[in-house]
């Protein structure tokens, strides 16, 4: 699959333009599950894993946080529209499931298995120097979860959004990013499901984008 790669578009106003040595990445809902081959696929994920990936080592390499945000379907703490789904007996993301661990490629060398039962109490759990996973309830990153004064502890006021399928969680996270005051990149070939029209709306939200080699480029200046 040959995918369409946006040209940069990031802003430059004073109160949006990233800031790149203050910036963290957030990769949403890069899980097994819903990478082609999983329980549930979402279309064009597998092709964006390796720029997602990318994006990690680029953090990794400028010292700067890394969260991964994961969904954990148990129970009815589960977006309405997958209730139904999911008392049908569908294995999506089930905690301890082979399908809920995030995609190995975005990983760090040695990182750990998923502890459910410590992301279901809303734990950030360490993956490696400076890279965390977290569950979300629902579709934002931010809606109850601890994230924004995780980021604000760390100095971050720029989030760069990848991953799993624009039209839904990465769109909420850009969203509750930019309520709350973050600056906001949208990582354009490194999410699932996005198109120009997607891109333009974010825009008018203040939120920028570029290819994740651009994203890599600015960070490494930023060092």
């Amino acid at each position: 699959m040959t995918l369409s790669v946006e040209p940069a578009a990031i802003a430059d106003d004073p109160w949006t333009r990233p800031e790149w040595d203050r910036a963290a990445l957030l990769t949403i809902d890069t899980q097994v599950d819903f990478v082609e081959g999983g329980a549930s696929p979402i279309p064009g994920t597998a092709a964006v894993v390796p720029a997602v990936a990318a994006l990690a080592e680029a953090f990794r390499g400028a010292g700067r946080p890394i969260v991964h945000v994961i969904r954990l379907y148990r129970g009815e703490d589960v977006d309405l529209p997958r209730r139904s789904l999911l008392d049908g007996g569908a294995p999506i993301v089930r905690p301890g499931s082979p399908g809920a661990a995030i995609a190995p490629a975005l990983l760090p060398p040695g990182a750990p298995d998923l502890d459910a039962e410590a992301l279901l109490g809303g734990a950030f759990q360490p993956l490696g120097p400076g890279e965390w996973a977290m569950w979300k309830p629902r579709w934002g990153a931010f809606h109850r979860t601890g994230l924004e004064p995780f980021l604000r502890d760390r100095g971050v006021s720029t989030v760069v959004v990848a991953g799993c399928n624009f039209p839904n969680c990465p769109r909420a996270a850009v969203i509750g990013a930019s309520e709350r005051d973050f600056r906001v990149v949208v990582a354009a070939d490194a999410i699932s499901g996005v198109d120009g029209r997607h891109l333009a709306e974010a825009a008018r939200l203040g939120a920028g984008h570029a290819p994740a080699s651009v994203i890599g480029s600015l960070l490494t200046l930023s060092v």
